[in-house]
């Protein structure tokens, strides 16, 4: 297995997601550092007579156990999706904020489904670069009709939200877009954090729809290499722009029908930043070997050939056509696939666990992630 120990660029002509502008080695430490901090005041639920799920520190959503049931958080901000949709807008006239604000539900919601949550309550924040973006009336309506359908599938309230106009911290003309969401875990057996991931627990991968929101700033960085730009014809009919405009897919149907199916996750990862890494997410000390790889979107085959990454690049910072991660008993490994394509959500029984070293074994393209390539904690 190849052993590299950083994510730096294989060739000089290699366009890494760092020169894009985006170095995890500099976020992450803020990331356990802010965590640390946080993990101070905990202590505070004591007075309300809760007590946080100490397990849940440092995992996608935040859990804290009110008694009868858990209630999980957490919060996301789509990033620079939003800049693509603006540029193809002027390149083709066409709106995009209805997949837009999929993606932004998409990136709250698929993370507060790894712990085991249902979905309740959905909160907006719309921060945009002046009122002028408002008076958009047919961009405005796009983003409030698709906020409204991601709810709808994923059967959540939307409470409400804040629209600020931020002059002279957002950019005129552009919008920064962040959501939370709120969960309940009822019953508690239902909490997902890790504490019965096993060896022989079987993976299952979930297919992704394209680059979902993020490796945005890689992609449109890669658009100067494109002497047509976003419209740049990546398959018959299919211009790069639209491929990266394809909506994140909502992953909470499929964790819902797992319940109902009587299925209990033993753990969950939602496959975004850092690529495949995340696999490693859970601190436990085991061997993630996958033997299926599921194929590679146009969109992200695309992107790997012009950036000219190898593999290793590619799988340690986009999603490979995987974007979420279901660990389950090996028996009910067929049953979740068969689940997760009911609900049309395309699945693979990808690999399994073993005991030994923490590292992802990718066995068909010869990779190898150590514990040493993702620190989150």
């Amino acid at each position: 297995m190849s052993t590299p120990a950083s994510h730096t660029s294989s060739s000089p002509d290699t366009l890494s997601y760092e020169q894009a502008g985006v170095n995890y080695d500099l976020i992450d430490p803020l990331k356990i550092s802010a965590q640390r901090a946080a993990a101070a005041t905990g202590a505070h639920l004591a007075a309300h007579g809760f007590t946080e799920v100490l397990a849940s520190r440092g995992e996608s959503a935040y859990v804290v156990d009110v008694g009868p049931f858990y209630i999980a958080s957490i919060v996301e901000c789509l990033g620079t999706k939003t800049l693509v949709a603006d540029e193809m807008r002027q390149l083709t006239g066409k709106n995009y904020y209805d997949g837009i604000a999929q993606d932004t539900i998409a990136m709250a919601v698929n993370d507060l489904i790894t712990v085991g949550a249902t979905p309740l309550v959905v909160q907006a924040y719309w921060a945009a670069g002046g009122s002028d973006w408002f008076g958009d009336k047919g961009r405005a309506q796009s983003l409030v009709e698709g906020w409204k359908r991601a709810c709808d599938t994923c059967q959540v309230a939307w409470g409400g939200g804040e629209t600020p106009a931020l002059a002279g911290i957002v950019e005129s003309g552009r919008i920064d877009l962040a959501a939370s969401c709120t969960g309940l875990i009822n019953p508690k057996e239902r909490l997902s954090v890790g504490d019965k991931l096993g060896a022989g627990d079987a993976i299952v991968l979930l297919a992704s729809s394209g680059i979902h929101a993020n490796g945005l700033s890689l992609a449109r960085k890669l658009v100067e290499r494109l002497p047509q730009g976003y419209l740049t014809e990546i398959a018959p009919g299919l211009s790069y722009g639209e491929a990266l405009l394809a909506p994140t897919v909502l992953y909470s149907p499929v964790t819902e029908a797992l319940y109902k199916a009587g299925i209990q996750p033993h753990y969950c990862a939602n496959i975004t930043g850092h690529g495949w890494r995340k696999l490693l997410r859970h601190p436990g000390q085991f061997t993630y070997r996958i033997h299926t790889v599921p194929p590679v979107t146009p969109v992200l085959k695309f992107m790997q050939e012009h950036a000219k990454q190898d593999d290793r690049e590619a799988y340690s910072t986009l999603n490979m056509g995987a974007g979420f991660a279901i660990f389950v008993p090996a028996a009910d490994a067929a049953r979740t696939v068969e689940v997760a394509k009911a609900c049309g959500i395309e699945a693979w029984v990808a690999g399994s666990l073993e005991a030994g070293e923490k590292q992802l074994l990718i066995e068909p393209l010869n990779i190898r992630f150590s514990d040493d390539d993702l620190q989150l904690r």
